[in-house]
């Protein structure tokens, strides 16, 4: 098999797996922080009922977070080495550039969110409430850096400016970090990642909070029935204004990526001839063998408005920017693989505009204070569908990173740096087949590891947690060991 393609094929495994804990990550620690800040206020207007509620739920989803903390960590570190395994023609070329944001990155996830998760944890009764709602806001606000900051190197990839490239070396210089961190497609970007982020923990929520509606074994009126009704809700809010956030923040990075990728956007829509007006296909097929769709269902003028603003706007297409490339960067193909970028950028809107439909549905059915029951109409077909709830704003984010790398191919750093020249010197395919085969089977661990203890915490319900205390004591409790113990 072809060294550049295997290379390829296992970056674009850790990524992707990894990705499936990073905006989970980010959208529970923010939803943790929202959930415990809600108990504080309703604590100090004297409801103390609602606010115990809400800081149990807040409890059970710091745990769904610190699992999934974990685990991103792991893969991160794998994701990190594979510049080194597999990349490292292009680490030597980037490694000034890109070095920094790492540098940052792990600053804050090994030291910033690690420590403060861990005082959120253990200082649970032990810290003044208001000192111990600041660590999980800490958190919060750490991986959101966290995530514009790597963010930024992507974003170089994509749009590389604030470098010079040293001609003794040939090695690409950092200018200005400044500057690579306001790089216009990271400011583009970084709110649709984290819009996409905040749908992907507001699903988990949501889907938690309905299994325990309708699984049974909740009286209406009971206290578990309460909290769960309030986390569905939460998590199907959080769902839908991640969505509303996306397709406006998606807005404005695709008119980022009309300008400085225009290649991307013609393969979102594989259009071959420059046009006026240019429709977005819905549905398109094309026979194997054949690039171009012999059948599709168009919206007119939607890709011109997609891109430039204008429903009569003019595309660029993809024959007359290959001769533009070929032009200034010399002889070559410069198409990316047409299938991907069309389906990628579809399935990205589908998937995640059905994850804020079914949002909205369980908004409209438990609406005005109306009980989700195993007696509800479309109980059960909505039972069925929990299991997939989480995975449809992960299924979206991970679409939209298959669109924007396969898209910018056959580049590295557009316009600067090969694909086919970043592979390591001397890399053979069986080592890359083994390390494949290596990190899939210890990935597969950790899926599994990952589903196992995030269902026994879901399925234990809401933690039985005293509230923080209103100020320090020395010592710690028996049963806050135990508790620790038992479950971790």
């Amino acid at each position: 098999m072809d060294i550049e393609l295997l290379t390829r094929l296992q970056f674009a495994v850790t990524t992707l797996y990894h990705y499936l804990f990073v905006p989970l990550s980010i959208s529970l620690s923010l939803s943790a922080a929202l959930l415990q800040s809600a108990s504080v206020l309703l604590h100090r207007r004297g409801a103390a009922q609602r606010s115990a509620r809400y800081g149990r739920l807040a409890l059970l989803t710091g745990k769904l977070l610190m699992v999934t903390f974990a685990v991103g960590v792991v893969t991160g570190l794998v994701q990190e080495f594979q510049f080194g395994l597999s990349w490292s023609a292009f680490a030597r070329f980037y490694g000034d550039v890109f070095g920094p944001t790492l540098a940052v990155e792990g600053m804050l996830a090994f030291f910033l969110e690690a420590t403060f998760l861990g005082l959120w944890w253990f200082g649970r009764d032990r810290l003044p409430r208001a000192l111990h709602l600041a660590t999980i806001w800490v958190v919060a606000v750490g991986t959101t850096i966290s995530a514009f900051v790597i963010l930024a190197a992507n974003s170089f990839m994509q749009n590389p400016v604030a470098y010079t490239v040293d001609e003794a070396t040939g090695r690409a210089r950092l200018g200005s970090f400044r500057d690579l961190l306001l790089n216009e497609v990271n400011l583009a970007a970084f709110p649709h990642t984290l819009a996409g982020s905040v749908m992907a923990g507001g699903a988990l929520l949501m889907a938690v909070g309905v299994w325990h509606l309708l699984r049974g074994g909740h009286e209406p009126s009971s206290e578990p029935f309460a909290a769960f009704r309030a986390l569905s809700r939460f998590g199907a809010w959080l769902t839908l204004a991640g969505g509303g956030a996306t397709a406006l923040t998606g807005d404005v990075l695709g008119k980022v990526i009309t300008r400085v990728q225009p290649m991307k956007m013609a393969a979102a829509e594989a259009l071959y001839e420059t046009t006026t007006a240019a429709p977005f296909s819905i549905f398109a097929y094309a026979p194997p063998g054949q690039d171009r769709p012999t059948f599709s269902i168009e919206v007119p003028g939607l890709l011109s408005f997609l891109a430039k603003g204008s429903f009569t706007a003019e595309v660029s297409g993809l024959k007359d920017l290959q001769e533009a490339y070929a032009a200034q960067f010399g002889p070559g193909d410069y198409t990316p693989w047409i299938p991907a970028a069309f389906w990628s950028f579809r399935l990205m809107i589908g998937v995640g505009m059905l994850a804020a439909a079914v949002a909205l549905v369980h908004l409209w059915v438990t609406r005005s204070g109306r009980p989700l029951t195993v007696d509800t109409r479309l109980a059960p077909t909505v039972l069925w569908s929990v299991p997939v709830l989480p995975l449809l704003p992960l299924a979206a984010n991970s679409f939209g990173w298959i669109f924007t790398e396969t898209g910018r191919q056959p580049w590295l750093v557009l316009g600067l740096f090969r694909t086919a020249d970043g592979v390591s010197p001397g890399l053979t395919a069986g080592e890359v087949v083994v390390s494949l085969l290596a990190f899939t089977a210890v990935y597969g661990a950790l899926a599994w590891a990952w589903t196992v203890l995030v269902t026994r915490l879901v399925r234990a319900g809401l933690p039985a947690e005293p509230a923080p205390r209103e100020g320090t004591r020395d010592g710690a409790r028996a049963e806050d060991d135990a508790d620790v113990a038992l479950t971790y």
